[in-house]
């Protein structure tokens, strides 16, 4: 009889247990990684979904990382404008409540803590989250700003504000502190008193004569350069009456001056004496209204000309001069606001003058000369040439009106914006003083010269003579649009700023000038000027209609950052939904996968105790004894 062995059944069970332990391995890494398996292959038919899901989690991770980038620097940037609104704020108060008390320097207390309010608040403009310089623009690695005493102060060559400032002084008082009028009678006349602007920017504008002077005509301010009169005529003045001027000055607010006629002797301050006839009481109201200009123009007409030229220097825009030309009169003269564009030789006009059908391009804007009837962006060959700057200025936009003066035309670009014009005739444009083609970009405009008390025009600063404050990113567009961060699929959310937006240059500049004026102690006006500033700065400083607030800027973030939130909180539940699909695809039910590991290992353990019994076995446990 044959009698088998062992080898076939027990190999049987051998795989059998092989299988069993490659079973109890795959459930114990399931257990210990909490995942169906290591490998995509291994997660069944789902795995191609649960890729996506993997995908779509990996994406809103992602966004999450940039929403946290972004609101820090948000967050950053809104701390900074909110230490700006309060350097404002304690300068407005300073401006307001400063006694006039001038130190050694010809500063007052408040002007002190201006200039640490203006270093504080030039620091905050260059704040940094990380390495991005939050106030540049797209120059996100560059400093916003040059430091705080190279504005005030300059930089070797380069001027800063505290020289414009002077400079600026000099050019609006003009000779004699007189802010460029004269005050005089006509030839020929003597119960007339002239007073006339000259023909440059500075100084002084006449504004509105309101008169009640018994008998007196009054001719208001007209031509180029106006010019306005009061003739006293035959009648004396009664006592009491009065004679007010309304003067502009160049920060763009105004002051009066009102004379009032008096029988007393000596005539009180603000007042003129009658005397025994008009001739004489003309020369008493002269008399009157040169003191009363010098004492404006020493007095209100400083702290005014330190705005402009404050405006001037952080405000950049765009110059252009012309060369110094002569009209085609029987006595060549320089050409002035009344030169006419096209004239007969002999006459004040250019000695080239335009003819219909000629243009001057402004900006990419035709200004087109016609025979007669102009209308629109057309001018008059008969026009002057004050017309032709009207109508550029009107093109540009321009809050610095283009002048002429000494026979040389200056133009004035849009705040920040560049400037090009040209001419289909060459030889009408070089008549004017201008080449070809005359172009500038934005730059901080001062007064030509020197000298400076008769200077005749504002030009653009250089990068070797004036300081240029801001030194980051100035390009085309919003400066939301410079910084543009993805949070969703769909969402881009906008948060670049630049220090030289309005709300920002508009705070620092005055903040700026009130650190940056001194004042000579010796001077009998000096409290009158610190005054006359305070107020500017208190009232500049305060809120302004119409114009960009740093609150606006601060709401701008705000929409930012709940965008990021709404963008974040849809994320969050999403990626709960995309997890608990997923981790139904790749994850476990821990209790399960340990029953089935207990259900194995006892069967493994059977299958060791029926094979250990089956290798026992031999055939003498067969025979018989």
């Amino acid at each position: 009889m044959a009698i088998d062995g062992v080898n076939g059944k027990t190999a049987y069970i051998g795989s059998a247990i092989v299988n069993l332990r490659n079973q109890l391995n795959d459930l114990t890494q399931q257990l210990a990684s909490g995942r169906v398996s290591t490998t995509y292959a291994g997660q069944g038919p789902d795995r191609g979904f649960a890729l996506s899901l993997r995908a779509q989690i990996a994406s809103i991770d992602a966004f999450a990382d940039t929403a946290v980038n972004v609101n820090t620097r948000l967050s950053v940037a809104n701390l900074a404008l909110k230490g700006m609104i309060d350097i404002g704020q304690s300068v407005k108060a300073s401006a307001a409540s400063s006694t006039i008390v001038l130190n050694n320097n010809g500063q007052t207390s408040g002007q002190i803590t201006a200039q640490a309010a203006f270093a504080n608040a030039v620091s905050l403009l260059n704040s940094q989250s990380g390495d991005r310089y939050l106030f540049s623009g797209r120059a996100s690695d560059t400093a916003a700003t040059v430091p705080a005493d190279v504005m005030l102060y300059g930089n070797g060559a380069q001027a800063g504000l505290k020289q414009l400032v002077d400079e600026r002084r000099q050019a609006d008082q003009g000779a004699g502190n007189m802010g460029r009028l004269t005050v005089s009678s006509p030839p020929l006349t003597t119960t007339v008193t002239a007073i006339a602007e000259d023909a440059s920017p500075f100084g002084f504008k006449l504004g509105p004569i309101t008169s009640s002077l018994t008998g007196a005509t009054v001719t208001q301010a007209a031509g180029v350069p106006p010019s306005a009169s009061i003739d006293l005529g035959a009648t004396n003045p009664n006592d009491g009456d009065k004679i007010t001027f309304n003067l502009d000055l160049p920060d763009g607010t105004s002051e009066q001056i009102t004379l009032t006629a008096t029988t007393v002797s000596p005539a009180p301050a603000g007042s003129f004496l009658i005397g025994v006839d008009t001739v004489a009481t003309t020369a008493n109201l002269q008399a009157a209204l040169n003191a009363s200009i010098q004492k404006l123009g020493d007095t209100a007409l400083v702290a005014a000309s330190a705005i402009a030229a404050s405006k001037d220097f952080f405000n950049p825009s765009a110059s252009i001069s012309g060369s110094s030309v002569n009209n085609q009169d029987v006595v060549p003269a320089p050409i002035t606001g009344n030169t006419a564009l096209s004239g007969a030789a002999g006459t004040d006009s250019l000695t080239a003058g335009f003819a219909a059908g000629d243009t001057i391009t402004v900006n990419g804007t035709t200004i087109t000369f016609v025979a007669s009837g102009a209308t629109g962006n057309q001018l008059n060959v008969g026009d002057s040439v004050q017309a032709l700057l009207a109508k550029i200025d009107q093109i540009t936009g321009t809050k610095n009106p283009s002048t002429v003066g000494g026979g040389a035309i200056t133009l004035h670009g849009a705040d920040g914006q560049s400037l090009s014009v040209t001419s289909s005739n060459a030889a009408a444009f070089a008549a004017l003083g201008f080449g070809p083609t005359v172009s500038a970009n934005p730059a901080p405009l001062r007064v030509g010269g020197p000298p400076f008390s008769t200077a005749t025009a504002l030009i653009g600063g250089t990068a070797a003579n004036t300081v240029s404050w801001y030194t980051g990113e100035n390009g085309a567009g919003s400066a939301r649009g410079t910084a543009v961060a993805r949070v969703d699929q769909s969402i881009n959310v906008q948060y670049g700023a630049r220090a030289n937006e309005e709300a920002l240059r508009y705070q620092l500049q005055n903040i700026a000038v009130y650190a940056a004026v001194t004042t000579n102690t010796a001077n009998p006006n000096a409290g009158a000027q610190v005054n006359a500033l305070q107020q500017r700065i208190s009232t500049n400083l305060a809120p302004q209609t119409g114009q960009q607030s740093i609150q606006d800027m601060q709401a701008e973030f705000a929409g930012a950052q709940t965008a990021i939130k709404a963008a974040t909180d849809r994320q969050t539940q999403l990626k709960g939904m995309a997890q608990t699909m997923l981790d139904s695809i790749e994850g476990i039910n821990q209790d399960e996968v340990a029953t089935k590991i207990l259900a194995l290992q006892t069967a493994l353990q059977a299958s060791y105790q029926t094979t250990s019994l089956l290798y026992q076995t031999t055939l003498t446990k067969f025979l018989p004894i």
